[in-house]
């Protein structure tokens, strides 16, 4: 699979590109950036999925996270959020359609053609990065934020083989049980709901789903907006409780739901995925 890098930065002793690729999977060209330290590597790795609205470039560079990387010798992956351009499905609101793939296999028209999320991230762009840059795939992670916290979490419990850390702010951890989840399933999945289960990080832990994780860490601030509404992270807890299994739920004081909370968190959660990768 062929990458071309459109640009590249010299960043914390460490060279950020940016790239895109066609996939498959989407029929589209995707674009993601990758952050890799001076050496020779193989380096260990984490793939970062972003929220509703978000570029490949928010996270790229909003959060902070290369500082930390540099210090734990780890590569960063961070994808766009759905895929774009002419004759791409969209829609008018900012939660459905471009810039809002929600990290699933869209079976509905108009967006199955395109809307390929979970298998882009899962097979094409791991065979991208994998292929082009000095990463180690046994020593990968997953995180995310909000949308891309429910992908980082699903994508995690469905595919062990392929992540052995998993973290998340401010995920949404159960579709079948909120407005932003009703809207995107509905819409992508269809009106069958035992179809979301498989993208229901709740539903997944309740099912068995991704054992061999010892543990998942979720950040979650007290005073963001969709906190009681769309994300629920009591929903997490009760059912990993049930399920006997241990998630980490931090929640935060006077943090909302923006990058402001991500850059103040995200050395803590490299840190936590250094000591599993």
């Amino acid at each position: 699979m062929t990458v071309e890098i459109t640009a590249t930065h010299r960043l914390h002793d460490g060279a950020l590109r940016y790239c895109k690729h066609v996939s498959a999977s989407t029929g589209t060209p995707m674009k993601f950036t990758v952050w890799t330290p001076d050496g020779e590597g193989p380096f260990p790795y984490l793939v970062w999925l972003s929220g509703l609205t978000c570029t490949e470039d928010n996270f790229t560079t909003k959060s902070g996270v290369y500082e930390h990387a540099a210090r734990f010798g780890i590569a960063i992956v961070a994808p766009d959020t759905s895929p774009r351009g002419e004759g791409v499905a969209d829609d008018p609101a900012y939660d459905l359609g471009q810039g809002a793939g929600f990290y699933v296999d869209a079976t509905q028209a108009p967006w199955a053609p395109h809307f390929q999320m979970y298998s882009y991230v899962t097979k094409d762009l791991l065979e991208a990065v994998d292929g082009a840059f000095p990463l180690d795939p046994a020593r990968r992670g997953i995180f995310g934020h909000s949308m891309g916290g429910h992908g980082a979490l699903t994508l995690a419990l469905r595919n062990p083989d392929l992540f052995k850390s998993v973290s998340a702010f401010s995920p949404i951890v159960s579709p079948l049980n909120c407005p932003w989840g009703d809207k995107a399933m509905t819409a992508y999945l269809g009106e069958d709901r035992a179809a979301w289960r498989a993208h229901d990080a709740c539903a997944l832990i309740e099912d068995g789903a991704g054992q061999s994780f010892d543990d998942i860490l979720i950040e979650q601030g007290l005073a963001d907006s969709f906190l009681e509404n769309q994300l629920k992270p009591e929903l997490i807890e009760a059912a990993a409780t049930k399920a006997g299994r241990k998630i980490t739920v931090r929640r935060q004081d006077g943090y909302d739901h923006s990058y402001f909370f991500i850059t103040s968190f995200i050395g803590e959660h490299l840190a936590w995925h250094a000591q599993r990768l």
